[in-house]
């Protein structure tokens, strides 16, 4: 294939179908995501087990399913081995792993599905009840899993959730002693307390996000009468989505920076560029995905696909999905622990080394890994801009005629610009 991006408009394709898809809406009315069943094919599936029987160290991981809903599948995430496996289910320490090694221990997890209606979160049964104690675990929690027939099938790939091994209907499932997390316990304990309150005070106290959403999908907060099962995939956008419009309150309560800052980073054949400008808060991603990704393996163009904000919030759901809430929740954190507001627009370029979608939390930690380093300072969007085109491979014309937020930041003038001074000062 050859093409130049840096030639223009010519190879690019506003919001082609996969990419507004990414195999969860069925946009082209098949029965399996033709695009995932490629990535299946290319993924030997691992003989984990050749019993019923599984003995192994859960992360510890859980898993709640969307299909069939209001009845969900529920179960635990086990690996046919003992031993140290948090890893395997904290993408916060994924960061510097390759998509192969990703994909090789996420698929060594065993799934078991036990089928309950998303209000049997106290009267589903024993599976129940440890499905949730593991969730609110802070160590490995050693399991017997004894399933109705050998686990088999092909692995989970999905842009929204970490990748998963075969699975099988569950039995019985025993517990050796767990080491509960006292800051998951308390608030599983307090049924008083709503759930986005439990979430945030989590979250304060310093709990992994990833583990957040694991004890809001098994019902483990909320007032006792509203605990429901939340599908994972649910619960990781919901977790996002919640933490970061608190952080985004925060922010517009300080002072905007002082300058145009970018902050970069290239991981997984994905280059991050951040631009933060001197302004009150405003928010967009772009991404523009090659030929031969995850999400655009059948064009012959570059797809590229946006969502933004604007002071006041969205009504409606991101177009561009979950990764809009993980890096908002991102964006959000930094200037928070700074004291400061912005409006950011963070441009992702994905390149063809991303064959594969690994979960919304590469959007999450990659962001909040270039947040970490130190920016780079410009004094004018012009110079900005123009250090952005030196860093990216796609015009910065093509960018910015992508880009609500920098349209709006190059040619239109806003009051907010001269002030709002009255509340800093």
């Amino acid at each position: 294939m050859s093409f130049n991006p840096a030639d223009g408009e010519h190879f690019v394709k506003r919001n082609p179908r996969c990419i507004l898809c990414r195999g969860t809406k069925n946009l082209c009315n098949r029965e399996r995501c033709p695009v995932l069943v490629k990535y299946y094919s290319q993924v030997r599936s691992k003989q984990l087990t050749d019993s019923k029987d599984l003995f192994g160290s859960s992360p510890p991981g859980v898993f709640v399913g969307r299909y069939g809903y209001p009845k969900v599948d529920i179960g635990p995430l086990v690996p046919p081995f003992k031993g140290d496996t948090f890893e395997m289910d904290t993408p916060e320490l994924w960061l510097g792993k390759s998509i192969d090694d990703i994909v090789d221990f996420r698929t060594s997890l065993v799934r078991g599905k036990y089928t309950v209606g998303v209000d049997d979160v106290d009267e589903g049964g024993r599976v129940v009840d440890y499905t949730r104690d593991m969730a609110l675990c802070k160590e490995p929690a050693e399991v017997e899993a004894i399933f109705n027939k050998k686990p088999s099938g092909r692995i989970t790939l999905s842009d929204s959730v970490q990748p998963y091994g075969p699975s099988a209907p569950i039995k019985k499932l025993d517990l050796g002693t767990l080491k509960i997390d006292r800051r998951l316990d308390r608030v599983y304990n307090d049924t008083d307390l709503k759930a986005v309150e439990a979430v945030l005070e989590l979250y304060d106290k310093g709990v992994f996000v990833s583990k957040i959403q694991r004890a809001f999908s098994v019902g483990a907060l909320g007032v006792d009468e509203n605990r429901r099962f939340v599908p994972t995939r649910w619960s990781i956008t919901a977790v996002d989505d919640n933490i970061g419009k608190n952080l985004r309150e925060e922010v517009k309560e300080y002072r905007p920076i002082d300058e145009y800052r970018i902050y970069e980073t290239w991981e997984l054949d994905n280059r991050w560029i951040i631009l933060m400008m001197p302004r009150t808060w405003i928010y967009e991603l772009v991404e523009a995905w090659y030929p031969e990704t995850a999400w655009n393996p059948y064009g012959k163009d570059i797809a590229i696909i946006s969502s933004h904000e604007h002071y006041e919030g969205r009504k409606k759901y991101a177009e561009i999905g979950g990764c809009f809430y993980a890096a908002r929740l991102a964006v959000a954190e930094r200037l928070k622990e700074e004291g400061k507001q912005a409006g950011t627009v963070i441009l992702r370029e994905t390149h063809p080394g991303y064959i594969m979608p690994v979960g919304v939390w590469n959007v999450r930690e990659n962001v909040r890994n270039a947040l970490k380093n130190e920016p780079k300072k410009f004094e004018t969007m012009k110079d900005a801009l123009f250090y952005i085109s030196t860093r990216l491979d796609i015009k910065i014309d093509v960018w910015i005629k992508n880009s609500e937020v920098l349209k709006d930041a190059l040619y239109q003038t806003r009051l907010e610009d001269f002030g709002r001074g009255e509340k800093w000062a």
